[in-house]
């Protein structure tokens, strides 16, 4: 029998595996993720003692749910190569021009902004998938869109797709919470789950909300130290108090949602609202940085900076009129609202059809399936790219050429992500064992518990993070940790709601640095063999929006809010 230490440090290697050969050595994720995979499966055989069979099934549900996201990459890729062979990005690039040419302005009405509501009505890698080749078609380098967009794809993500994480993402936690209310050791301050579940979203958001103020200004900054033509923090400072405002105008309806009405509007409502005030703003010079700020000349831009796909020029043209151009993306976001509403019939009926594929080889616990119709990446981006074809009235050439190049562009990122997620799955299955161990996921969990002790607060986070950098996936990573974080915030007399509010905003912000994530972003951009660089360019404001998670779970915890369930 495995200490609890050697346990977890066998589970880290293949993560460990992924650090060194993505970050450390350059390597792309076509070759680094076939070997983690093959590591993981070597452990779950030789330590875990899963069957060989196991492992095979755990590897074909992996590749059936990578099915799942490289349907939405080809959409969001289907989508970008339609808008440029009709015009509509050279119109919204002169669009946005008007508005501001400053990049730092452009990165947060676009990245934060938009991609918060496209979280919100959406989630599951949407944002990115939309935000960052706009960002492309502006004249940004693929490497800065791809790097802005995921390190902001973290405030929005726990209450992304209208709030699934939360309220899905949680649902294990129904019977002991229920356990709590029919003998309450103290004041709770809710009477049912899903007031339960409300306090949980609420300390959420205030963690979320403290943080974005931080953020919005890190992230401008980034862009200029790395992406500028002095490479220099100082000329990101020189925005903010447009990323001040930005971040009032997102926070504030985020954070009267989630305490009027609960999980599921936060983000869609505060991207909506706040996308709308933004934009107001910059129209009328309210908050605009003093100088406009924009990258070097394309000739001075670092041989990382661009991939497979041209990016567009700051000179472009309108061909058509704003409205005609945007209504493709005015199509999607109002497709994805409608659909995922749940008052609305509409969820309901396209969630109907189902390929289900249980009991995969034989194994109980071993499952896939498709709701092919509820998949953003067939509708409505899909759906969107054929209507697009007709309102833009695209040559049929230009058509032929823009669904070629998009099956072409899925090659590489099919092969990281089938054995990705395959990995993933493999990491989750592991705990179905004869060993009594658990499964690889939470034994590193439960050793990081055993060392922090009462500081667990400032950890937690992590864990979350640490779930969804396996499943590229805040719901996955909730449903993973929230039992082990109840328990652990019971034993160590710790606020239940405020350690699931930071596994929460972890599972969030994992986002940014997630194999799953950087894979499928970068693809829709054209970059390849480059996710290692996203992945180190991004883990440091992970790491750094941890610890400011951390810390404020300390004082919540143990200094303002004691008392708190």
């Amino acid at each position: 029998m495995l200490s609890s230490g050697t346990l977890a440090l066998f589970a880290f290697l293949p993560i460990a595996l992924v650090l060194v050969l993505m970050v450390g050595m350059r390597w792309p994720a076509t070759r680094a993720m076939p070997l983690a995979w093959a590591l993981c499966a070597l452990l779950g055989a030789l330590i875990w003692k899963m069957p060989p069979a196991f492992i095979a099934a755990a590897t074909l549900a992996g590749f059936g749910s990578a099915v799942n996201v490289l349907i939405i990459v080809f959409g969001a890729i289907l989508i970008l190569y339609t808008l440029q062979a009709g015009g509509a990005m050279e119109t919204i690039s002169a669009g946005f021009l008007h508005i501001s040419r400053d990049r730092r302005v452009q990165t947060i009405i676009i990245a934060f902004m938009f991609g918060a509501f496209l979280e919100g009505a959406a989630g599951f890698g949407t944002p990115a998938a939309i935000a960052a080749p706009l960002l492309l078609g502006l004249g940004f380098p693929a490497l800065a869109a791809v790097c802005v967009c995921l390190i902001f794809n973290s405030v929005p993500v726990t209450f992304g797709a209208v709030g699934t994480p939360m309220w899905f993402g949680l649902k294990n936690l129904q019977p002991p919470v229920q356990q709590s209310l029919a003998a309450p050791a103290g004041p709770m301050g809710f009477s049912s789950f899903d007031g339960f579940l409300r306090h949980v979203g609420q300390w959420a958001a205030i963690i979320h909300s403290l943080v974005a103020f931080g953020l919005l200004l890190f992230v401008v900054c980034f862009l200029t130290r790395f992406f500028g033509r002095n490479r220099s923090w100082r000329e990101g400072l020189g925005a903010w108090r447009f990323a001040l405002f930005a971040a009032f105008a997102y926070t504030l309806p985020y954070l009267l949602t989630a305490f009027l009405f609960g999980v599921e509007f936060p983000s869609l409502l505060g991207g909506l609202v706040g996308l709308a005030l933004v934009i107001a703003a910059a129209k009328r010079g309210l908050f605009l940085p003093a100088s406009t700020w924009d990258f070097p000349p394309r000739s001075a831009w670092g041989d990382d900076w661009m991939g497979l796909i041209e990016t567009g020029s700051a000179e472009q043209k309108p061909c058509m009129t704003q409205f005609f151009a945007w209504l493709p993306y005015i199509l999607i976001a109002g497709i994805l609202v409608l659909t995922r509403i749940d008052a609305l019939p509409f969820k309901a009926r396209l969630n109907a059809w189902s390929l289900e594929f249980p009991r995969i080889l034989g194994f109980e616990t071993v499952s896939f399936s498709m709701k092919p119709l509820y998949l953003p990446g067939i509708l409505p981006f899909l759906l969107v790219a054929l209507l697009t074809i007709f309102l833009h009235r695209i040559p049929r050439a230009k058509v032929a050429k823009a669904w070629a190049e998009s099956f072409r562009r899925l090659k590489n990122p099919t092969i990281a992500m089938l054995f990705a997620v395959a990995l993933v799955e493999i990491m989750k299955q592991s705990g179905y064992n004869d060993q009594g161990y658990s499964a690889m996921p939470l034994a590193m969990a439960e050793f990081m518990a055993d060392l922090a002790g009462r500081s667990w607060p400032l950890f937690a986070a992590y864990v979350g993070a640490l779930g969804s950098f396996i499943a590229g996936s805040c719901t996955v990573s909730n449903l993973m940790f929230a039992e082990f974080q109840y328990g652990l915030a019971s034993g160590i007399g710790a606020s239940r709601e405020i350690i699931l509010a930071l596994q929460a905003v972890g599972g969030a912000m994992g986002n940014m640095s997630c194999v799953h994530n950087v894979v499928a972003a970068s693809a829709t951009v054209g970059l390849v063999g480059m996710e290692g660089l996203i992945i180190r360019r991004t883990l440091v404001p992970l790491l750094l929006y941890g610890l400011a998670a951390g810390l404020m779970g300390l004082l919540l915890s143990y200094v303002l809010f004691p008392g708190t369930f």
